[in-house]
């Protein structure tokens, strides 16, 4: 264990070359340097120690070279610095009145081993621990509260709804439908693949899911399942989707535009061709940010927390090892079944990676948790800690 005021690598992954599409491996890379463990004199710095980074769909536009007329909620990352997200983290030392040596905090940090935050105002102490800490990287941190605020104040929801949901695998759709559900709702989602379509129906409770690359006619595909039309849709993806699902809405819908991840990498976006359904149909399509919504996460803990601890709210994650792994999301052979999908990347630190199919090592307040690989040819200890790990999906 690395002692507060000596010198220690620091490895990071930084930002080589901006992309023009998805991201590939090769845009990345990770480098070593050293680093003092101690926060400058008088500063209101915080030390940490990262334990979970994860991997979200946004990061993408965060990538993509800057275009003076392509849209985005985020800055581009600079090259040559390190990726900037959202992670959980140790306090090893800090100059800020709000926290202290041994905290436990979620928010934003940098993917490295060491990360001196300067601007700690982005740093949320925990203080419920009796749940895994990787949880708020998904179900209570940003995914959890983007579902939540995307649900519950974007949407209306009301006992019955005919409930839609895109991409509902991923970290933000599988909460938004077990939210429905909690509310006596009709719920359907679209996943693309037979193993998540399985997840939907067995692990969440959905009352349907398909598999969009499968069907040759999202349009029909949607009256199959919404013969009466569509009261919510949970948009993750836009394009196609946004375009059939708009055709199957009913009078005064309501549409929550969380993302859009096909479209991200487009240089030309695909164009929508049915908006005067949101005319005709009266229909009302907001889209939002969860930044502007942080002001809602203690209310949001405490509804949640509750459900997860009375197992009415289940959550899966996808772990890998070593802050290298964080490579492993934008390889080529991944980013169908991953981004395009929204699913949840956690990168585990100690470094144990939360990504594709991996439970991982991680040592965390003295407790060492261990849990067996199921998806790559890597060697993982297979010794499992219950109490500190969750389902893993087998793709």
């Amino acid at each position: 264990m690395a002692v507060v005021g000596e010198e220690v690598s620091n490895k990071q992954v930084v930002l080589k070359d901006y992309g023009t599409g998805f991201p590939k491996e090769s845009d990345l890379e990770v480098r070593t340097i050293t680093i003092r463990l101690k926060i400058p004199e008088g500063s209101k710095a915080v030390l940490v120690k990262n334990l979970y980074l994860s991997c979200d769909p946004y990061l993408c536009l965060r990538m993509l070279k800057p275009e003076p007329d392509r849209p985005s909620f985020v800055e581009p990352y600079k090259l040559g610095s390190p990726i900037i997200g959202f992670g959980v983290a140790k306090v090893l030392e800090s100059g800020h009145p709000n926290f202290k040596k041994g905290d436990l905090v979620w928010g934003t940090t940098e993917w490295e081993e060491y990360s001196l935050i300067t601007s700690p105002e982005g740093l949320f102490k925990i203080e419920h621990t009796d749940v895994p800490l990787s949880y708020y990287t998904g179900i209570l941190g940003m995914p959890g509260l983007t579902a939540y605020v995307g649900f519950h104040h974007i949407c209306s929801p009301r006992k019955g709804d005919r409930v839609f949901v895109s991409a509902a695998s991923g970290a933000v759709g599988q909460l938004v439908g077990q939210f429905a559900k909690l509310m006596d709702c009709y719920v359907v989602g679209s996943a693309g693949s037979k193993e998540k379509v399985d997840l939907l129906l067995n692990k969440f409770g959905f009352d349907g899911a398909f598999n969009y690359k499968e069907e040759q006619d999202l349009n029909m595909a949607l009256k199959r399942y919404f013969p009466e039309g569509i009261d919510i849709y949970f948009e993750n993806v836009g394009g196609k989707m946004l375009d059939s699902v708009l055709l199957n809405m009913r009078i005064h819908g309501r549409i929550a535009v969380c993302g859009m991840i096909s479209q991200y990498p487009l240089v030309q976006p695909d164009g929508v061709h049915n908006l005067l359904c949101v005319l005709v149909k009266q229909i009302h399509m907001e889209g939002f940010l969860v930044y502007d919504h942080i002001d809602q996460h203690l209310k949001f803990l405490d509804t949640v927390l509750p459900l997860i601890r009375e197992g009415k709210i289940t959550y899966v994650e996808d772990i890998a090892e070593g802050i290298e792994s964080a490579l492993l999301p934008w390889s080529a052979s991944l980013l169908a079944a991953t981004l395009a999908s929204n699913w949840w990347w956690l990168l585990v630190n100690e470094l144990a990676l939360v990504c594709m199919y991996i439970y991982a090592v991680e040592e965390i307040a003295g407790k060492s948790s261990a849990c067996m690989y199921v998806g790559r040819k890597t060697k993982l200890p297979a010794v499992c800690e219950e109490s500190l790990i969750i389902d893993s999906v087998k793709n």
